[in-house]
């Protein structure tokens, strides 16, 4: 049996084969599990649901990791960063799901156990960066990245330099601040600026392991919710915060500071938004910086009341609209947020007002299945969604005929939300409804996969003219906003009903703080 030295020399060997790496520079460990968890969504989320391959070596998770350098993701920010700032990556488990109901201790479990076993077996490291999305549930644990980050650290003491990222909607513990060396959040929503986001945590990290700077923490958690309506740092309320932030980081002590607009679908006791201000050695500095920005915050709590229009309503302004595109903003259904995907509010809604020229997507593999077995140019005649649970509506009967099936796999070159460029709707099929024409189809595209449409590839690669179409329904928040505004003749953000419904209202709340501006009466 070879010995776990001999292992790691091995190891070592290996790794000295890649270009770039040096086993004299620093070695950076890398790690993340990325989930957004929906506390009103019902499906757990399992192992199957991660992107692991159980059993697979470390040799082949380097490949793919590196393989992510020609994306604009966190990853390929962190290896431009060791690049640019002289430090190696010794990358392990970097994985993420499709958010939706809270993660099984098992799965949770079994990626960590993976994850020391990788960090403590591999060469000597100086430093560990980890990709955390910061608004992850587990079964046993509130805030699993929390727990991510206490696991870590408790394996590899005090001393450890630990660089966490954050996604914009984490709902930050105070615990993180203190398990981690410098936390960072993205500064964007939609999320266009996560690449710089990793080669600033690389570069922070660089200047820890070469003695540079001595990072310390702040958080202030303000007292409310901020609305997820608001939530786009293109435009005000917030805008102007956000700013602020860039601007404080030109100053010479500060090292990063951070807004974490929050995530109001998990029922946590930290839900809600942060600031998290890091300087370099001067704790009064980063308290009375992360107070200054989290009253800003506070003083705008007025702006982010809701006033969203019902599916009724908003189905009624975009036929009466003159221009196209109209795209209804379907936020109860926010895939991006955890739901469901097979929310039929607002298709009951445009069939009901005999609405032309729509274009929909419901992730419905049972339905596709039929659509499949028809055959293209065939009728198709079945009850589509609502079929997860009694929160995203009822089943609604779509008779027409197969237009098209398509494997649903698509390239976005762009920088949109999340920096990705390969995205997968798994297999979908294309239905016109009976009774539309060429000129104005009604369309519904099942897909097998539940995929946030940040891309309007989600309809092009389906041969779906996106300028050509009447009214396209999205589900999300603002994430979609980077990709459809620019052809869009109106957006219209929807205040539907579901696991992601915008209106807190809709929800009973039992984990989270008491009196939290924001959080109304529940209609249940």
């Amino acid at each position: 049996m070879i010995s776990k030295a001999l292992m790691v020399i091995c190891m070592m060997i290996q790794l000295s084969a890649f270009p770039g790496f040096n086993l004299v520079k620093p070695i950076i460990g890398v790690a993340g599990i990325s989930h957004e968890s929906n506390s009103f969504n019902v499906d757990k989320t399992g192992l199957e649901d991660f992107k692991v391959k159980i059993g697979e070596n470390i040799m082949e998770r380097f490949d793919r990791f590196f393989a992510s350098r020609t994306s604009k993701t966190i990853s390929a920010g962190y290896i431009e960063g060791a690049r640019l700032f002289g430090m190696d990556l010794y990358p392990t488990i970097v994985t993420g799901a499709t958010p939706k109901g809270p993660v099984t201790d098992q799965a949770f479990d079994s990626m960590m156990k993976d994850i020391i076993s990788d960090l403590t077996s591999g060469p000597k490291l100086q430093g560990i960066l980890l990709n955390l999305h910061g608004a992850m549930i587990v079964e046993s644990y509130s805030s699993g990245d929390e727990e991510i980050v206490r696991r870590v650290r408790e394996t590899f003491g005090k001393a450890m330099p630990i660089v966490v990222t954050h996604d914009f909607h984490a709902n930050i513990t105070p615990k993180m601040i203190e398990y981690s060396t410098v936390l960072i959040t993205f500064k964007e929503n939609p999320h266009l600026d996560i690449y710089e986001r990793g080669l600033q945590a690389a570069e922070i990290m660089s200047k820890i392991v070469k003695g540079e700077v001595k990072p310390v923490q702040s958080i202030v958690k303000t007292p409310m919710v901020y609305n997820i309506a608001f939530q786009n740092t293109f435009s005000k309320p917030l805008l102007p915060l956000v700013d602020d932030s860039k601007e404080l980081e030109k100053k010479p002590k500060i090292l990063a500071a951070s807004i974490a607009g929050g995530y109001q679908y998990g029922d946590v006791p930290w839900m809600g938004p942060s600031i998290v201000m890091v300087t370099d050695n001067d704790k009064v500095f980063a308290d009375r910086e992360a107070k200054l920005l989290s009253s800003l915050l506070w003083d705008m709590r007025e702006d982010t009341r809701i006033n969203n229009p019902s599916p009724k309503d908003a189905v009624r302004m975009a036929i009466q609209h003159q221009g196209r595109p109209v795209i209804l903003i379907d936020m109860g259904d926010n895939i991006g947020g955890g739901s469901t995907g097979d929310c039929t509010f607002l298709l009951e809604e445009l069939m009901k007002q005999g609405a032309q020229g729509l274009a929909k997507a419901i992730a419905d593999p049972a339905a596709y299945k039929v659509a499949e077995k028809a055959g293209v140019g065939n009728t198709y005649d079945l009850e589509v969604g609502g079929k997860t649970d009694d929160l995203h509506g009822k089943p609604i009967r779509i008779k027409g005929q197969v237009r098209s099936l398509n494997v649903g796999r698509y390239l976005e070159t762009e920088v949109r939300h999340g920096g990705g460029r390969y995205w997968n709707m798994g297999h979908t099929a294309v239905i016109q409804i009976e009774g539309s024409t060429l000129d104005e189809p009604n369309l519904v595209l099942l897909t097998t996969e539940r995929a946030s449409p940040n891309s309007a590839h989600i309809f092009t690669s389906n041969g779906v003219y996106v300028e050509r179409q009447k009214i396209l329904v999205v589900k999300g928040a603002i994430a979609p906003r980077a990709a459809y505004e620019p052809f869009a003749s109106t957006l219209i953000s929807v205040d539907s009903p579901g696991a992601t419904a915008i209106n807190p209202a809709w929800f009973k709340y039992y984990n989270i703080r008491e009196g939290l501006f924001g959080i109304e009466k529940s209609k249940k």
